[in-house]
């Protein structure tokens, strides 16, 4: 049995911010990382830092930006929350040693992006800004004397005391590991879909985690396709091309070479036009042209096109959407706290109602800084457990080639009731919440499109899909 004030589970943008931010508390934090730090989905992430940073920019033009792209279905609190909070996260990562990048005169240069009305994106080392954050908040946290960094292993199950509080977890290793608080930052659910801009360990497994030991699930039918991941290339099938390409100038074409939609649209208006293209022309992608793109601001796109043998500078890039975000997950209110006494959750894995129906670009990383904070204090406040412990078995195998195919098919960028039954027979418990989620929602709006059902049903504005832990069942609830 080993102890801890918090534990955290994923070491990606939110895990590292959590666990800094309470170890900076005075808590002894364990770090539980299935691969080594600065190896983790977030290090991938081509997007920025969305805050109201600029002089004709405010917290309530972000928010106002953030509740037009969720089609109805953003939590207002939650907006209201990240879009106040995320200029002062950004100034701890600057104070962290996170270096955003600049212009010629030194001023921070701030990018923008589809769904945003002002340049309010910030990045670091262009559309490597993943990669340059994780770099130094996992420099920060392994030297960090409070923070026990457990690499290589993996979360088994949940603990919950006789009271049916989270009181800790068992680790793949054989260990039992207790706590104050847990908190669930293991990233999302997007490689459940074959075609996806996901590592394959983006499957979803912190989710079942949490629903094993009792919490719930909401929103699983909103999963967001990028609309510019590549698509035909060897090796770089399903490379997302940053939305920053595209508002840096970046085009898109059909076959005849015709532009066919606004670029700086949100990405489900985006992701939907290239797909009327495809159907239309019977062709497998669109192109999207940069060659009018300073290459210095995105050169880590610009590498691995030229890697896989193609140049981006002088060709134009194959792409088509690809699952890329689910903005659904483990429920939590405002600051991370599931329906489970102790357990939290917080970036990808969790669900506030910050994003609604269809994520605002770059909103998701701010989101990881904002309620990785909240929750690790809150988590912090919390009683300690006064009983022995259980676990909660959970069922977090990965989904079979077969199952991501049956998703991408029946719950990919268009559904309809007939497919959703079928994966409802599928052996793959979350593929099965799912399609269940998709079915209940008898509507078309943001990312979740029902061609059996077109409109927007103006009775579920603001109602979110809420997954009961212990029957399954699909409710419709109201969140302010």
């Amino acid at each position: 049995m080993e102890r801890a004030d918090l534990i955290v589970v994923g070491a990606g943008a939110a895990g590292l911010y959590a666990s800094l931010t309470a170890a900076r508390e005075g808590a002894r934090v364990a770090l539980v990382s299935a691969r080594p730090l600065a190896e983790t989905a977030s290090y991938w992430a081509q997007g920025g830092l969305a805050a109201a940073l600029a002089r004709d920019d405010s917290p309530e033009q972000h928010e106002q930006d953030t509740l037009e792209a969720g089609r109805g279905l953003v939590r207002p609190s939650a907006a209201r929350v990240l879009c106040a909070e995320a200029p002062e996260r950004f100034r701890d990562l600057e104070a962290l040693g996170v270096r955003f990048d600049a212009d010629r005169h030194g001023n921070l240069a701030l990018g923008l992006e589809g769904g945003h009305s002002r340049r309010r994106v910030a990045h670091a080392g262009g559309s490597a800004t993943g990669r340059r954050i994780l770099r130094e908040l996992s420099a920060v946290v392994a030297e960090h004397p409070r923070i026990e960094v457990l690499e290589g292993r993996r979360a088994a199950a949940l603990r919950l005391d006789l009271n049916g509080r989270c009181a800790g977890l068992d680790t793949d290793d054989g260990v039992t590991r207790e706590a104050r608080a847990i908190v669930l930052a293991t990233g999302g659910a997007a490689a459940l879909w074959s075609r996806t801009t996901n590592p394959p360990g983006s499957f979803g497994s912190g989710l079942l985690l949490a629903r094993a030991a009792g919490a719930s699930l909401a929103d699983l039918e909103f999963t967001q396709f990028h609309p510019t991941a590549v698509t035909g290339i060897p090796g770089r099938e399903g490379f997302l091309v940053s939305e920053a390409v595209r508002g840096e100038g970046a085009t898109l074409h059909d076959g005849d070479g015709e532009r066919f939609v606004d670029e700086l649209a949100p990405r489900d208006h985006v992701a939907r036009a290239i797909r009327t293209v495809m159907d239309e022309r019977g062709q497998p992608c669109v192109h999207l042209d940069m060659r009018s793109v300073d290459p210095g601001r995105f050169p880590n796109v610009i590498e691995a096109l030229r890697d896989a043998g193609l140049d981006p500078m002088l060709e134009l890039v194959p792409v088509a959407p690809a699952a890329h975000y689910v903005m659904g997950g483990i429920a939590t209110d405002l600051e991370g706290r599931t329906a489970v006494g102790g357990l939290y959750a917080v970036g990808e894995c969790a669900c506030t109602g910050l994003h609604g129906a269809n994520r605002l670009a770059s909103n998701s990383l701010s989101e990881c800084f904002v309620f990785g904070y909240r929750a690790a204090r809150a988590g912090l406040a919390g009683p300690p457990s006064s009983t022995p412990s259980a676990p909660a078995p959970a069922d977090v195998e990965p989904p079979a080639r077969a199952t991501r195919e049956a998703v991408w098919r029946d719950a990919g960028l268009e559904r309809e009731a007939a497919g959703l039954r079928r994966l409802l027979e599928d052996p793959h418990p979350l593929a099965r919440m799912v399609a269940a989620s998709a079915l209940a929602r008898e509507e078309s709006r943001g990312a979740h499109l029902r061609v059996d059902h077109s409109g927007i049903d103006s009775a579920l504005d603001g109602y979110h899909s809420m997954i009961a832990a212990g029957s399954g069942e699909i409710t419709h609830e109201e969140w302010g």
